[in-house]
């Protein structure tokens, strides 16, 4: 087991048993121990992390009353989880059960950010401000408050990655992906997500971001 994750080594064991043991009538193999602790969490993840991403987009509907802006923050989530993947790939580290987790965590803290600015865009337009106008000046006075969340949580993932003591198999694919993950995501909130609300965010009256702020 050392230097591998558990289940591609169950799945290489599972393999040679089949091609290799013949069974007599009645014998069954059966796989338990950690092996069916992790089947069992990868079940509960399954359900999880789709619940999840459906909460994250209502609660993004319902915050804005309409689909267009919660469309567009939801793009972050996408991003992120590439640079989550990309992140594990380059560390060698496979998709364990705690680098899920470290997705959810990922996807709420790009969310975050997503939402920083396009609320306070929104706010511009309702204070009189074209669309191109109040996403340049959005993207201009978040730049700091984004790129603050973004270097914190980062930050403090840090000492997770890197560790190699008790619980380091645990916490290094966790902090892996949300480290990663927030590199990829901070990028399109800054860059990305302007110019595509620029093109597709609409007008916004003070009634309607009164409301969503309400």
């Amino acid at each position: 087991m050392r230097g591998r994750d558990l289940a591609g080594f169950v799945a290489e064991a599972q393999e040679r048993i089949d091609a290799q043991v013949e069974m007599p009538p009645g014998y069954f193999v059966e796989w338990g121990g950690q092996f069916k602790n992790l089947e069992e969490a990868t079940e509960r993840l399954s359900i999880a992390v789709p619940a999840a991403l459906v909460l994250i987009f209502l609660l993004l509907f319902m915050t804005y009353g309409s689909a267009r802006p919660a469309v567009l923050i939801y793009l972050n989530v996408p991003f992120a989880a590439v640079g989550g993947v990309f992140a594990l790939a380059i560390r060698g580290m496979p998709l364990s059960i705690s680098a899920a987790v470290g997705f959810i965590a990922l996807f709420g803290i790009a969310v975050l950010n997503g939402v920083v600015m396009v609320s306070h865009i929104r706010t511009l337009q309702s204070e009189g401000l074209s669309l191109p106008e109040a996403t340049l000046q959005g993207a201009r006075d978040r730049l700091r408050p984004v790129l603050a969340t973004a270097l914190v949580a980062a930050l403090g993932f840090v000492p997770m990655a890197l560790a190699t003591g008790a619980g380091a198999a645990v916490q290094r694919p966790l902090a892996t992906v949300v480290i990663g993950g927030i590199v990829t995501a901070t990028l399109l909130t800054l860059l990305v997500l302007p110019s595509i609300y620029s093109r597709f965010g609409g007008d916004v009256t003070a009634a309607e971001e009164a409301e969503g702020r309400s």
